[in-house]
């Protein structure tokens, strides 16, 4: 697969490894097998850790058609992460090493998504991350909340096709109250003339996916709290004869909720487990995208050290946990732990990797690169985040042609009908002349489904003020760049609003129009509201497409979990936009692109460099 590892080519597996190996000893000397163990000297175990690798085989950007490259120099996949994998086994010894995943592995890249819709694995056809994970040797892994966004029967056969379990202690059968997955595994680790240590793995994931996959799990899964079903499990690994006890959890270590209190347990719980719950050593954690080397936590139980570490997302990062242990009375006990990351950047992607699922891509880049029909003028989501653009209206346009088809001949169908989009991905671009598969997908690259609910005009008015809140106050109308207007997520403020939190609302036959002003305080920034440039009415009713992520609480926004539902045929929108596209065979942005929204500040637009 030469287009995928020209780049950063001159570290090799064996390089690598060496780079890793400690001073003056060899890839191969470090694997030879170890002298029988002194009594009372330590042993050191190594776990290492992915998380959020979301569909990333290669390091490849299907919707650039490209290797994948940033400003921070990040590579992406398991086939760098599987080079990474074998250094680290050639320095520690394999024996002494156990690797696992704190979850979202199916989802995220067409890759995955062709392996879900377009292609489904079955017995026979394999999933590519399941080929990947079992080439590398995963001995665990935890579930995601993406797990579950194809269904469970698929998310069924996945679990299959791996020779490891999926772990997931909080996912439990809604009629027995039982875990519906392993909710952990005791792997054991051989120690030369002594009895072997047995590390414990407990997964534990999202209590999240009840309100983001409420359409496939409702009735059959029930996601309680972390820290909860820890404090269940972690005592009884323990009698279970676990020395150590690792936990894989899905869920990130800032102890927050995008769902607010629509559910009892906390999003993000990590930190609160390693509070909370004796018995840790550690804790691998996902869900957030963040990168954590080492995070210390003192559990107010016994006082000890609990170590978290995160390995960003993707493949870019590999966690290593160094657990050194020494026996007394009997027993292996855990004196000392230690986290770090390996970068993805530094190593060349395993050829053996690249060997097996080189066909899959290649199927991939095939369909993705398929024209389905041509555009007047180009559509960017560059500036969506600041300004109104044709790219999000063109969303927006599908969403509500859609629903509107669907509630025809309904009590619903006599309501204007308005739609809600978000500026996904800053790089989406659907070109002047051919537009591919992949030109569409990049806008909308996650795997949400339409929902169509009734709104007044105040709970139009509540949305927007909530998404107004993507943005900072300001003293004058500028110009200022966008960084100094708006409260997203940089690498310097990692718990600012994601892009995908700020939506933006605009009417399908009729216009909605709204002015969002930032000399104005939170909560009261939305000024101008009008539908048909008439002031709406807060008693008027309205049909609104949104997303199934939204409808369900994700990002809190008021209203909507308790709004009618009038739409759910659970029908894609990324599918949506490519069978609008198939079958009109044109976009002409000047027939839907108009303004609707705009920042101000005291009725004056904002100034703004790009």
């Amino acid at each position: 697969m030469a287009t995928l590892i020209t780049r950063r080519t001159m570290l090799s597996s064996v390089a690598a490894a060496g780079v890793l190996t400690a001073a003056g000893m060899s890839p191969a000397e470090a694997s030879k097998r170890k002298p029988p163990h002194r009594p009372g000297t330590p042993v050191t175990v190594t776990i290492m850790g992915t998380t959020d690798l979301h569909g990333s085989v290669f390091n490849w950007d299907y919707f650039k058609n490209a290797e994948y490259d940033d400003k921070a120099r990040n590579d992406i996949g398991l086939a760098k992460v599987a080079t990474l994998v074998e250094a680290v086994r050639a320095q520690r010894g394999r024996e002494h090493t156990l690797m696992i995943d704190a979850g979202d592995t199916i989802q995220g890249t067409p890759l995955a998504y062709y392996f879900a819709r377009i292609a489904p694995i079955t017995r026979s056809n394999i999933h590519p991350m399941a080929a990947a994970m079992n080439h590398i040797g995963y001995d665990a892994a935890a579930l995601g909340n993406h797990e579950f966004n194809y269904g469970i029967p698929l998310l069924r056969t996945f679990a299959d096709q791996l020779d490891f379990p999926l772990l997931g202690a909080n996912a439990l059968d809604a009629r027995t109250g039982r875990p519906a997955f392993a909710p952990y595994v005791i792997k054991t680790v051989k120690v030369e003339g002594e009895q072997p240590i047995r590390v414990g793995i407990l997964g534990l994931t999202n209590p999240g996916i009840a309100i983001w996959d409420k359409a496939n799990v409702e009735g059959k899964m029930t996601f309680p709290g972390l820290v909860e079903q820890a404090r269940i499990w972690v005592p009884r690994m323990r009698a279970a004869g676990a020395d150590v006890v690792v936990v894989a959890a899905h869920s990130g270590a800032t102890t927050s909720s995008s769902y607010g209190d629509a559910l009892p347990f906390p999003e993000n719980a990590s930190t609160l487990v390693a509070q909370q719950v004796p018995g840790i050593d550690a804790i691998l954690v996902g869900h957030a995208h963040q990168e954590i080397p080492e995070r210390r936590v003192v559990n107010e139980a016994t006082g000890r050290e609990v170590v978290l570490t995160e390995p960003l997302r993707w493949g870019m990062r590999l966690s290593l946990v160094d657990l050194s242990l020494v026996k007394a009375r009997g027993r292996w006990t855990v004196q000392k732990v230690t986290s770090s990351v390996l970068n993805s950047n530094t190593v060349a992607e395993d050829p053996h990797v690249s060997r097996l699922l080189t066909a899959d891509h290649h199927k991939v880049v095939s369909y993705v690169n398929t024209v389905i029909g041509t555009c007047t003028a180009a559509m960017s989501c560059a500036t969506a985040r600041y300004e109104d653009t044709a790219a999000l209206d063109f969303i927006n346009l599908v969403q509500a042609q859609a629903v509107r088809a669907a509630i025809a001949g309904t009590p619903a169908a006599t309501l204007p009908i308005l739609s809600i989009a978000a500026p996904f991905y800053k790089d989406a671009n659907i070109p002047a002349g051919a537009v591919s598969v992949r030109d569409v997908a990049g806008l909308y690259i996650y795997d949400n489904t339409l929902v169509g609910i009734t709104f007044t005009g105040a709970e139009v008015k509540a949305y927007l003020e909530k998404s107004a809140e993507y943005f900072k106050h300001v003293d004058n109308i500028g110009p200022f760049t966008p960084d100094l207007l708006t409260n997203a997520v940089t690498p310097t403020a990692p718990n600012g609003t994601p892009d995908y939190n700020y939506d933006v609302m605009g009417g399908l036959d009729k216009a909605l129009t709204y002015d969002i002003d930032l000399a104005l305080a939170a909560g009261s920034r939305i000024v101008n509201l009008a539908y048909a440039g008439v002031a709406i009415d807060p008693a008027a009713e309205f049909v609104v497409a949104i997303n199934n992520y939204r409808q369900s609480g994700g990002g809190s926004f008021p209203g909507v979990t308790t709004a009618p539902v009038v739409y759910n045929a659970q029908a894609e929108i990324r599918q949506l936009i490519i069978d609008w596209v198939t079958a009109h065979g044109s976009i002409d942005p000047s027939a839907f692109a108009k303004v609707d929204w705009k920042l101000v500040w005291g009725g004056t637009p904002v100034g703004i460099i790009g």
